[in-house]
């Protein structure tokens, strides 16, 4: 059996995340993924402020990654029909990057990488399969391999988390907040080069998007609340008429073919209700539900909560030491800001609502900029609710990649 200070269970953006800070600070880490990287994810592929800061305080550099599309315009369509309205939002240009567009498939790559930089052993195609928890840490069981021994664990294993299931912790009953649905587009226009998303009345609170990525290509999809305008077992409705709606048609121009399979995922969004410790384990990303519930993002906090559970793990003490603190600054650093979405979540939910929201972000050239910023994460959701966060440049940070 070998043995390490921590295990970290999932490859995403969470584990890669906090293994690559751990091994950074000196510690001994295996990570450990049922997965065969390069993998695909369902995703939107869209990087916020957030995530690419994050990403490159991890050292991550996107100069190698083919598929990485800077967004430096979103375009945010309101209303329906006759009633459409489209309002530009420019993101600063000239110092770094505020929002990117890069496929899942080479963005974990890439995370897990720097992870084996950093000095972690890297196991892929290695699912644990059973936990056992004693005083001195955790034994996990591992297919087609020997068992692994380690002080702390970090689940970053998805919202479906096999170690939350492992501990008799598992929600049976829980989907998420969110549905979201995703596929790829070839061939798309000039238009398709901006960032789009349309806030159209029967999605509400939900929305459809049209993401740019390299080549003529685009991630195109929509995400819907449970228990919203549309049923979760409706959306293949909405699915069959996406590309046919006249907004997303003239963006993505006559010539779009979709490729590939249409792919379809829960988001988790309850992160002021997740357990986010039990004994030596800690969860981050969507095993601690921690998605945001406005807009369905959850790379920035994926990367966050791994760095937050390795700085944890670092400051030492005890187990129940480490859980304690790692639950103070996810609180600390996401409820604030989760409370804040949901409140905005509701807003969103009528066409007055998104119509007046999105008229008053585009009123003038400085609420532009400041609209398309906070939407991309650039500083906190709730900042100007919480006063402890309020210092100088806050609200004129460079970007990531300057």
């Amino acid at each position: 059996m070998d043995s390490f200070d921590v295990a970290v269970v999932g490859g995403g953006p969470a584990g890669s995340a906090a293994a690559t800070t751990l091994a950074v600070a000196g510690r001994s880490v295996v990570l450990l993924d049922k997965a065969t990287f390069p993998r695909d994810k369902c995703c939107g592929d869209g990087l916020t402020a957030l995530a690419l800061r994050l990403g490159e305080q991890l050292g991550l550099d996107p100069s190698p990654i083919t598929g990485w599309q800077v967004v430096d315009h979103a375009v945010i369509h309101t209303g329906g029909g006759s009633c459409s309205r489209s309002r530009h939002f420019p993101l600063p240009t000239g110092d770094g990057q505020y929002a990117a567009v890069v496929p899942r498939v080479e963005y974990d790559a890439a995370l897990l990488d720097l992870a084996r930089t950093a000095g972690t052993v890297v196991r892929e195609g290695h699912a644990v399969t059973g936990i056992n928890i004693d005083e001195g840490g955790a034994e996990l069981e591992v297919a087609e391999s020997d068992a692994v021994r380690a002080t702390t664990v970090v689940a970053a294993d998805g919202m479906w988390s096999p170690t939350r299931r492992l501990l008799g912790l598992a929600d049976d009953g829980y989907r998420g907040e969110w549905q979201a649905f995703r596929q790829y587009v070839a061939n798309v226009g000039p238009a398709a080069r901006d960032l789009h998303v349309w806030f159209e009345p029967d999605l509400l609170p939900g929305y459809s998007w049209s993401f740019p990525l390299p080549g003529g290509r685009a991630n195109v999809g929509f995400g819907v609340l449970r228990g919203g305008r549309v049923a979760v077992g409706d959306t293949g409705h909405v699915w069959d008429g996406l590309l046919a709606r006249p907004g997303m048609r003239d963006v993505l121009g006559p010539d779009a073919e979709p490729e590939g399979r249409r792919s379809a995922w829960p988001i988790p969004a309850r992160v002021d209700r997740a357990v986010l410790d039990h004994g030596p384990v800690l969860f981050a990303g969507d095993a601690a539900t921690t998605t945001d519930a406005l807009t369905g993002e959850g790379i920035g906090q994926a990367l966050l909560t791994g760095i937050l559970a390795a700085g944890s793990v670092i400051a030492g003490g005890s187990g129940a030491e480490v859980g304690a603190r790692y639950r103070r600054e996810v609180r600390r650093d996401l409820v604030a800001d989760h409370r804040m979405s949901v409140v905005l979540q509701r807003m969103l939910a009528h066409p007055l609502g998104a119509r007046a929201s999105v008229a008053m972000g585009g009123l003038t050239p400085w609420t532009r900029r400041n609209f398309a910023r906070w939407l991309f994460e650039d500083y906190p959701r709730a900042l100007l609710a919480t006063p402890r966060r309020w210092r100088r440049g806050v609200l004129s940070r460079p970007g990531a990649h300057a």
